[in-house]
């Protein structure tokens, strides 16, 4: 650090020395050849101060291996003595008593029953078989037969866009109106008839109404 301020000062005389030199010469001064400069001491710079490195920190000695650690010695373990299963003993058999057999059982006496002598009467007289009279089952009226009422007229063949109204008037109250027209056209093209009303009285438009089925052997005309 001293050696840069000594350096500092010196290039700051040496500064200043050569602006006032140059001052000089640019105002024309003849007195400048006899004018004395006052010497300027020139520091001499200081040798460099170098710095004693520091010591180095104390190495610490290794740490002496631990000892060697003796495994745990196991115990040998004797095993207990067996000892043999118990078996007891057999019983003894006592010999059975001698047999004595029991008096017999006398049944209680029960005395016979008298028999009676046979009667000398003779038997009675049946009476005669009167046989019931049959009876008869309610009446129950047999009620007349209709004759078969006359079929419906058939109706006008209806041909080519006039199957469409007619179509929408069958098929107004179905649940699938849309599946309902296209098969009623279909029959209608095919069979020149629409049946009348929004259900049933489909035989008056003839087998070809009725016979007609889809693939599923169905019914294919509403």
């Amino acid at each position: 650090m001293a050696s840069m301020a000594n350096l500092f000062v010196f290039s700051v005389f040496l500064l200043f020395g050569s602006w006032v030199s140059a001052n000089a010469n640019a105002n024309g001064l003849s007195q400048e050849k006899d004018a004395v400069y006052p010497h300027v001491p020139v520091p001499v710079p200081s040798p460099p101060v170098y710095k004693s490195p520091s010591p180095a920190p104390p190495v610490k000695p290794l740490p002496l291996p631990a000892p060697p650690v003796k495994p745990p010695t196991t115990p040998v373990l004797t095993p207990p003595p067996v000892k043999a299963p118990y078996t007891p003993a057999p019983p003894v058999k006592l010999p059975p008593p001698p047999y004595t057999p029991s008096p017999p059982v006398k049944a209680p006496y029960t005395p016979s029953p008298p028999v009676n002598p046979p009667s000398s009467s003779p038997p009675p007289a049946k009476a005669p078989y009167t046989p019931s009279p049959p009876v008869k089952p309610p009446y129950t009226p047999v009620p007349p037969v209709k004759p078969p009422s006359p079929a419906a007229p058939r109706p006008p063949p209806v041909i080519g866009k006039a199957c469409y109204p007619e179509c929408g008037r069958r098929c107004q109250l179905h649940s699938r109106k849309k599946m309902c027209l296209r098969a009623c056209v279909t029959c209608c093209y095919r069979c020149r008839c629409v049946p009348p009303g929004t259900y049933g009285n489909r035989e008056v438009c003839g087998k070809c109404y009725t016979d007609m089925t889809t693939h599923g052997r169905r019914n294919k005309c509403p």
